[in-house]
């Protein structure tokens, strides 16, 4: 999600409305609202599922300085990879099989708006020494924490909290403030660098299975699926710890680079109800087969992209995209060691990368 190109681009009328360009271009969270809620109507009203109303936000309370790390915290849920947190998720690898979860990188992938991926690889001919060493450079042009597989940091998603604007009152996690903290030239705080690298407990809920069939957009996964889930695949609620990271799955991956329109268009994901549940068990971070891992459109036509502000901006906890479940659903491996550095990239929103499943 980018929210750059919502300040930049005004709403096109001529494109389909089923594609979720249109109506973030308008978001409310910078301004436009009316034409924001208008395109989200005419999306929903694309849907093939009922969507029951939700909850507003789960406060509208200042939300720092954080209870547990303090005001002068930028590294976020991160913090809870501790030592004991990495000696506990070895426990879960039992046979040394390291799965792939993130995607492939290439300019076919679905992406987001005008985003781009592009490789230019240049050949070293002139050949070097004795030995007549000759290789290959590259450049990679692209929004380095935004295509593909991507690690949403904490300066990715904050609030306003005074008028439109008004630089000193949007707010990001901690209380940071945009006015503090952005540059052209990176962010002097909240940079994806302060992310300590991630080493911790996953568990995946595949709610495909339980559904059946892949669920469709604006589909809406709730507690009650998770519970679903836990007990198809023999998991107990009470082993998920502190510090842990939350899987699911929609099958909304199927689509990628299948039809791309589709996917783009909108997504199943998890609500309000579910975050409220991923806050209270003091998750690490979350994750989904799709581009927001939250349900859009949301079922409240009010709010746009509810859940990445009470988890990234309220309460640090990270959000990974476009992730790929199929091995690890094919082996039923619901449980495993995470791991995932994001690329350390000073002042950076986000982070591509290579996460895998240990199992």
């Amino acid at each position: 999600m980018d929210l750059n190109k919502l300040r930049r681009e005004p709403i096109d009328d001529d494109v389909p409305a089923a594609d979720r360009r249109d109506f973030l271009k308008a978001a409310t969270l910078v301004g436009g609202a009316a034409a924001a809620l208008g395109a989200m109507s005419q999306i929903a009203s694309a849907q093939t599922t009922p969507a029951a109303a939700q909850p507003p936000a789960l406060t509208d309370k200042p939300w720092w300085p954080h209870p547990k790390w303090g005001k002068d915290d930028q590294a976020g849920a991160s913090n809870w990879i501790t030592p004991a947190k990495v000696l506990d998720a070895i426990k879960l690898i039992k046979e040394g099989k390291i799965y792939r979860v993130g995607r492939v990188y290439e300019s076919r992938m679905p992406m987001y708006g005008q985003r781009a991926f592009a490789l230019r690889t240049t050949p070293v001919t002139e050949s070097y020494g004795a030995n007549r060493l000759v290789g290959h450079d590259e450049f990679v042009s692209t929004e380095i924490g935004q295509t593909g597989t991507q690690f949403d940091g904490l300066g990715h998603i904050g609030i306003q909290m005074g008028k439109d604007g008004d630089l000193t009152e949007v707010r990001f996690y901690n209380g940071i403030s945009e006015f503090e903290m952005t540059t052209a030239y990176g962010l002097k705080k909240l940079g994806i660098e302060n992310v300590k690298p991630i080493f911790t407990r996953g568990h995946l809920f595949d709610i495909e299975a339980v559904k059946g069939k892949m669920m469709e957009a604006g589909e809406e996964i709730k507690v009650a699926d998770l519970r679903a889930a836990m007990q198809k695949q023999n998991m107990k609620e009470e082993d998920i710890k502190e510090g842990d990271a939350l899987f699911f799955n929609t099958g909304w991956g199927n689509l990628w680079m299948k039809n791309n329109d589709k996917y783009n268009g909108g997504e199943p994901g998890i609500g309000l109800e579910v975050a409220k549940w991923v806050i209270d068990k003091g998750a690490c971070m979350t994750g989904a087969d799709c581009w927001a891992t939250e349900v859009v459109p949301n079922p409240d036509k009010n709010l746009v992209f509810p859940v990445h502000s009470e988890l990234i901006t309220k309460n640090g906890i990270y959000n990974h995209e476009n992730l790929d479940f199929t091995a690890l659903i094919a082996d039923r491996k619901y449980q495993f060691a995470y791991i995932f550095s994001p690329a350390p990239i000073k002042g950076a929103t986000g982070s591509n990368g290579g996460p895998i499943a240990v199992t």
